[in-house]
């Protein structure tokens, strides 16, 4: 059976970041300018870290395409880190230099710090953040391109955009939105630093982004993520494994500070009676018509059709300037949790 799998490796000051992919068949036209520009578009955002502007992403294929086509074997592919400079010896693979930098002892609430620390034994929580760090989903976009290039060949098209950072928030309703409009608002997202589909409320937005910036806090915030020309029949009802919306969810849950996921109305929908929220099956011209998308376009976990529609809420970052409490796990004093190079909103990138 056809599988589509992808790993990676590295990171956050290490020498750069590995991915591989598989299950990609031959023939496929790509190239690392198409992989360049989305991880162009990861480095966008009003908010972003530091980190941004040190980092010019560039990948390097190393394997499975030749003459701009798949071969039909693993990619291999390669991001450097250009921060890499300045972590030499602090991340070095040699034990010569050893303890040329602290330790990191002060956990953040909300990170992996402490949880990793337990579960891996470690005293030192640099062990930890280095992987668990954001940093790594330059790779994930970079393997993400691949896929999307699989699907954009066959005519899948996607789209994102914000619906809400802090406070701000945009009321959208999904449900009853044709193709045409869902594209033309990722393509409005797509001419703002803040991905937002509604130029209007770009002050508001920034005001609230601006506003934790000066007071040193961080934010998170709700986007939706479309696919649209997706055909019926993809996933299955009769494994739970099967699920289309159970993969998906797994896929949205594994990136760094996500919270939660919903697909089509999701939760609101448990609020109101099902003649509000269950799509009408009609008929039109001899064709299945559906007058409204609540579902997102899956039920019984299959693709109907419809466009697939989901929606990702992202917690603030846990990174603060104006840190919160914690306790050093060596000295077991309460201290400020640390601080590292951060992000004040990631949502736009995400």
């Amino acid at each position: 059976m056809f599988k589509m799998l992808s790993i990676s490796a590295g990171e956050s000051h290490g020498r750069g970041l590995l991915g591989i992919i598989e299950g990609i068949p031959a023939n496929l036209p790509l190239s690392e300018q198409y992989i360049n520009h989305q991880l162009r578009r990861r480095q966008k955002g009003f908010g972003r870290g530091g980190r941004m502007k040190i980092e010019s992403d560039t990948v390097e294929i190393i394997s499975g395409i030749r003459w701009g086509k798949t071969l039909g074997s693993p990619i291999g592919l390669l991001i450097w880190n250009r921060d890499w400079e300045n972590w030499k010896e602090g991340m070095s693979h040699s034990e010569v230099h050893s303890g040329s930098i602290p330790p990191v002892t002060r956990p953040r609430p909300g990170h992996a710090d402490l949880s990793g620390i337990m579960k891996y034994s470690q005293r030192d929580i640099r062990n930890i953040l280095e992987r668990s760090s954001a940093r790594e989903t330059a790779m994930r976009v970079a393997l993400g391109t691949v896929a999307r290039s699989f699907l954009e060949y066959f005519g899948i098209r996607i789209g994102s955009f914000v619906t809400s950072i802090g406070g701000a928030s945009i009321g959208l309703d999904l449900s009853g939105l044709k193709t045409e409009t869902l594209l033309d608002l990722s393509k409005e997202a797509d001419a703002s630093d803040l991905h937002l589909p509604r130029p209007e409320e770009y002050e508001r937005f920034k005001d609230e982004v601006t506003k934790a910036m000066e007071q040193g806090y961080s934010l998170g915030g709700v986007f939706t993520v479309f696919a649209t020309g997706v055909p019926p029949g993809l996933g299955s009802h009769t494994q739970w494994y099967r699920r289309i919306d159970g993969l998906i969810a797994h896929a949205f849950m594994g990136i760094q500070a996500i919270k939660g996921v919903e697909i089509g109305d999701g939760f609101s929908m448990a609020a109101r009676p099902g003649f509000e929220v269950l799509d009408e099956i009609l008929l039109d011209d001899g064709r299945l018509k559906r007058p409204t998308n609540h579902a997102g376009g899956v039920e019984g976990g299959i693709t109907n059709g419809m466009p697939l529609i989901v929606t990702a809420a992202m917690k603030p970052i846990p990174t603060q300037r104006r840190p919160l409490r914690s306790i050093d796990i060596e000295t077991h004093e309460e201290v400020e949790a640390a601080y590292e190079r951060s992000d004040v909103c990631a949502v736009p990138a995400a």
